[in-house]
């Protein structure tokens, strides 16, 4: 069980990673040529660097606390909080008929939940 919470949470701070360095680092203008970034069309810059730096900290959160061996609480608190973010790109995504994205989304939704529910109960790193 603890490999398989390991691994998926190494797997979404991975995709929160990437898609954090893109959203605050590529200018908006690039994000919204590439294929499935149209969505950044509907909002201002400020809120993709934000949700840019959010997924930054969503990458550190799922793996840093739980190395170091302080506050390893925050790892399914954050797996929590990416629940919560895929939820909303979904509902993005659903919204402009992206339905590719939607599951894609939906995929990091159920791992992030995987990793939230593990580590609060059965994997937990106080147990």
């Amino acid at each position: 069980m603890n490999l398989a919470l390991w691994t998926g949470a190494g797997l979404l701070a991975v995709v929160a990673l990437i898609g954090g360095i893109s959203k605050t680092f590529v200018p908006k203008e690039k994000l919204a040529a590439v294929q499935g970034g149209g969505w950044t069309d509907d909002v201002g810059v400020g809120f993709v660097k934000t949700l840019g730096v959010l997924e930054l900290l969503a990458a550190a959160g799922l793996i840093l606390p739980a190395v170091v061996d302080i506050a390893p609480v925050l790892v399914p608190v954050t797996a929590v909080c990416w629940v919560l973010l895929m939820a909303g790109a979904m509902i993005t995504h659903g919204r402009r008929g992206e339905s590719t994205y939607v599951m894609l989304n939906l995929i990091y939704l159920l791992l992030a939940a995987f990793v939230a529910w593990g580590r609060f109960g059965p994997g937990s790193f106080t147990g």
